[in-house]
Order: structure tokens, then sequence, then C-alpha cells
């Protein structure tokens, strides 16, 4: 393998397809995805003997996310690839997720061949504006003799930049005869920020009574949650994870006091809004997820911020601030540690004090959990009340999602990593999943896209095989992705899918409970067994409708992952009870003008 993985040194001779090839192979790329197709097989013909695995896909959009999810636990580029036109306009929707989780996804997009741009033919589409809007560079190769060049800067500029990247190719530039010199990576060394900035933080820091920190996601791509132990701890503030980032701080950490945002733990949400100073650490402060939950509308209002983003960009863009640092999460931690080092600090005096204050709230929280076991609203009730004697098709009962959440939380296992689609019990599980280490936790993030975690975690897997890898969704959502059975099943990747069978679109059917006076369209959706689906795929399926089953059946589809090489689909059996809406920010009830409608408000 060292010797396939060794690179062309100097200018030499060599066909476009090869130095496409060789710049990849010189960042790293040892696995992509996507669907083979005529536009690029003289390269793909040439990738095994450079050391590069393409996995075949069922669909674009799939291998869309794998790149997404592999990028995001590997730390490395993902890469993606498919046939011109159709092939590539599938994949908009995953370089979008991308865009908004930071990840350095590479989309290679071959595209119709020059001599027959504008002519209408067969598969051709202007596919840079398809992408435009979500992406960080968009690298058109303008002549054979360029592709190293081009290649070589869409793989920079994706990790430079942190997010994704378009490298388009008409088709017949794959051929012919160029010299090339093949670029070698550049990486930037990403400092603290400024020195005045961060003097003027570490000021702001040493004068706080009640410090709070915001871990983002910053902190995990900067390998950075030991830097921000160490500022919490010399702080002893409360740290609380940024929406959708709850692997970035420990969660048995004394500090850690769960995420923000929807769904998220009152815990966070109750300490925070005592703060006096909060330091945003690698958090753009994303709008959704400081949104008012639980009835708290927990913002300090009054508090000062420390905004450290690498993107300069982000900084006061959505939240006012006192002070903005552009420079890396683990660098700037570091740099805060070393200034207040030696120093007396005002909040010194009630360390002990915040510490208890901690363990309360947290305690508080848990003991709500354990008690929460069905939403309470109207609506649930009286559906729990419809349901209660109703059975399953498999002779059990319907679970209430908070419980059966509680219990995977429970049975999940050592170094796990989580997916987690768009959806209401998807949401309500931002409460319940807890982690130990970075890197671990993924969610299509502003872009909340249905269909994302299945095809996500099983990139993750690809990228870390040695990791237990289990994904949720919803059955709306599960229906846009399970075809990516087959590629677990067909090219041995094994994971672990929980799909929640509640029957409907919950998330939007509770806004026409609460919005719409229960007039429900298009919401409820009747399927078929989805364990009986993966099992006719080759995969395993378990159906669970009993609630001393659920953690069980987990462990049950990990060892099969892990020991066996088998994906394994966990359906679980859920009632139709729905979670607080997901987008009370955004609706409000209906006027109706025309006489014809008035009876709809």
């Amino acid at each position: 393998m060292s010797e396939q993985r060794s690179v062309a040194a100097g200018p030499q001779k060599m066909t476009p397809s090869e130095a496409f090839v060789e710049t990849m192979v010189a960042n790293g790329v040892t696995d992509m995805f996507g669907i083979m197709g005529s536009a690029f097989m003289d390269a793909m013909d040439i990738f095994a003997p450079a050391g590069i695995r393409l996995v075949p896909v069922v669909h674009e959009q799939g291998a869309g996310h794998m790149a997404d999810g592999y990028a995001r636990v590997s730390g490395r580029h993902g890469v993606v690839i498919g046939q011109n036109g159709p092939g590539i306009s599938n994949c908009v929707t995953a370089i979008a997720a991308a865009y908004w989780a930071h990840t350095p996804v590479v989309i290679v997009t071959p595209e119709a061949g020059t001599m027959g741009q504008g002519l209408g033919g067969f598969q051709e589409a202007k596919q840079l504006p398809m992408f435009q809007e979500f992406t960080k560079y968009q690298g058109h190769v303008t002549h054979p003799a360029r592709m190293a060049e081009f290649t070589g800067r869409c793989f920079d500029r994706a990790m430079s930049e942190m997010g994704p990247t378009q490298l388009n190719i008409p088709r017949d530039y794959f051929y012919g005869q160029i010299t090339a010199e093949i670029p070698q990576p550049r990486r930037l060394d990403r400092g603290p920020g400024g020195e005045q900035s961060l003097d003027e933080a570490a000021e702001l820091l040493a004068t706080a009574k009640f410090p709070v920190i915001i871990a983002g996601g910053g902190v995990v791509m900067a390998d950075g949650v030991d830097a921000c132990k160490a500022l919490a701890e010399r702080l002893q503030a409360p740290v609380v994870n940024s929406y959708l980032h709850n692997d970035s701080f420990p969660a048995s950490h004394p500090l850690w006091c769960g995420p923000l945002g929807y769904q998220g733990s009152k815990a966070a949400m109750k300490l925070i809004s005592r703060a006096d100073v909060v330091v945003a650490l690698g958090s753009r402060l994303g709008p959704f997820g400081t949104l008012p939950q639980h009835g708290m509308d927990y913002w300090p209002k009054e508090a000062k911020i420390i905004q450290i983003d690498a993107d300069h960009k982000m900084l006061g863009l959505v939240k006012k601030i006192s002070v903005g640092i552009c420079g890396d999460a683990k660098a700037a931690a570091q740099a805060l540690v070393q200034r207040l080092a030696g120093r007396t600090l005002a909040c010194d005096a009630t360390r002990a004090q915040r510490g208890d204050d901690i363990a309360t709230e947290k305690a508080a929280w848990e003991r709500e959990l354990d008690a929460w076991t069905h939403e309470r609203d109207p609506f649930s009730l009286d559906m729990i009340e419809e349901s209660k004697d109703e059975r399953t098709p498999f002779g059990g009962r319907y679970l209430h999602p908070r419980q059966v959440l509680r219990e995977l939380e429970k049975a999940m296992p050592p170094d796990v990593m989580v997916s987690t689609d768009i959806g209401n019990i998807n949401s309500v599980a931002n409460s319940y999943l807890r982690f130990e280490k970075p890197r671990s936790f993924f969610a299509a993030m502003s872009w909340g896209n249905c269909g994302y975690a299945f095809p996500t975690i099983i990139g993750a897997k690809v990228a870390a095989p040695h990791r237990p890898a289990i994904s949720y969704a919803g059955d709306g959502a599960w229906g846009m992705s399970l075809m990516e059975t087959l590629t677990c099943v067909r090219h041995n990747i094994p994971v672990t899918a929980v799909v929640f069978h509640n029957r409907q679109w919950g998330a939007e059917k509770k806004n026409q409970v609460d919005f719409y006076n229960r007039r429900f369209v298009a919401g409820e959706l009747d399927s078929p067994s989805f364990a009986g689906i993966a099992k006719a795929m080759g995969a395993e399926g378990i159906v669970v409708d009993r609630l001393e089953d659920v953690g069980p059946a987990l462990q049950r589809a990990v060892d099969l992952q892990m020991n066996h090489g088998k994906t394994c689909i966990v359906e679980i059996m859920c009632t139709r009870e729905l979670g607080d809406p997901f987008r009370r920010d955004a609706l409000s009830k209906p006027v109706r003008l025309l006489d014809k409608y008035q009876d709809f408000v």
C-alpha cells in the first residue's frame, strides 16, 4: 500500500486523470462516495491502484451525507462524486447540510464536455450555480493542464474555510497528456486571536461573578475540549453545549450542564440565564439555537458576551458582543487560561457555591427527565387515552417516546457515534444524548433536512470502523434514506439504525394542533414493517413494542454490528403524542379574509 500511496514528485508527463488522482492521494484521500458514471470513468479506472476506494451508494444525496459524516469523524476531507447533470444535482441538499455543519467536503462535479456545452445535450446543466450558495470555493478546471492546480486548491480551501468546496471538471478534460507537478497540501496554522482582544477578554473574565461557557462546534473542530475544560476549571464556570453540539464537552464532567436550544437542558438554560459574562467558544450563536424553550426566555439580556470564532464574519452577527476574538477555539482558550493564571478573579470567592448550584440544577433536571414519561399537552393526552388499549401489529403496545429515549440513553455503548435526523422525536432526543468525546454527534444543523442521519452515520462508520455507529430517524425521514441499507449490506459497512415508527409527520402535525385547530392535512403515514424491509434487503431487523425490550434491542443490534458485521434496523413502535412545536417562532394563528374560509380560523 505504501508504494501505491506514493505521489509523483516534480513536473512529469501524465494524463489529467492521473493528475486529479495523484492530487487526491497527496491530500490523504482513501475513500470517496458516489455512483459511477461515464463522465469520470477514466479517473475512476485508476482509483484502486492509487489506494482510493469508491463506495457505491444507492442515491447521490446519500453519498453527500456520507462524505459529511466521514469528514466530521475523521477531521479529514470527505469526498463525493457523481455523473454530470442529475447525479450532481442530487447532491445539492447534502452539500447544503455540510455547509451549515462547517464540514470540509469536496464535491467533484464532472460536467458536460466543452464542445457540447450550450447545445442542450444529454445530462447538460450549469453546475456551478447549483452550489454557489453552499460552497466556500468553486474551482472550475479551465484547461486540462490546470487539473492538479484546481484540485489541490479545492482541498486546501475546504480545510482553510471549513466548509464544502466544488471541483467542476468538463468531462473531456480527463483525457490527453499534460505536464504537471502535484501540489502539496497547504494547511493554516490557526492562532489564538489578536493580543488586544484576548487581553480585553481576560480583563472581562477577571471581573465576572458568574461566568458561563458555551462550547460550540468550533471546540470539536479544533480538538479543543481539553483547552475548554482548562478554562472552565479555572473559572469554575458552567459549560453548556451549543445547539446540536452535545459532544463539545464531556457529559461526565462536573461542570457540564447539557445543551441549549430546542428540547435542550433546563439546567443549562437556568444557569446561563444567571450569567454576567458568557464565553461563546467556537460558536456562531445561531439564532435557532438560542430561542426560548421550555417556557423560558433564558438568554441573559444584560450579560457581556465574549465570542470566539475562526470566521471573523460570525463575530457579533447574531448577538451583540462585548469582545470578539477571531481565532482557533483551542488556541484562544489556552491563551485565556495563560492570562488568568496566578490572578485573583472576582468569581473565585463563589467557586464552591457555583459548584453547588450546578450540581443542584443538574440533579433537578435529571429527576424531571425521569418523571417526564409522556407529553402533557391536551392533544397528546387525548392520543394516549385513545391508544392505551391499542395493540401494535406485533402484539405489544405503543411506547411513549420519552421513555424510549431514556432507555436508549442508558443502553448506549462506550465510544458511540450517534446521528439524528430532523423531526419531533429526534428533536426531543436532544435532552437525552450525552457524550464523553468529541466527533461523536452529528445532525443536519441549521439546514434541517430529512433523510440526513442514516447516510451520515454510514460515512462516519467508514471513517471509524472500530466505533459503534447509531442513527436516529422518524418514519418519515426514514422513508427518504432507508434504501442506503443496501449500501451497508453490499459493501460490508455495519451500522445500527433506530427508527421511531409513530405513523405521522410529527413536527408539522404539532403545528396543525397548535395553530390550525387540529385540521390534519398530509401528516399521516401508513407504513409497512421497516424491520421486515430491512430483512428483505439482507440486513437484520428488530421490532420493539415493549419498554423493557428497548435497551436489550439496542445492545443486540450493536453486538451484531461490532461482532458480526451486521447492519440492524431497530423499529420502535411509538405513540402519536407530540412534543413542543418545532417552529413556534415562525407561526401565528391564521386570519382568514374570504367568507368561505371563515370557519377555518
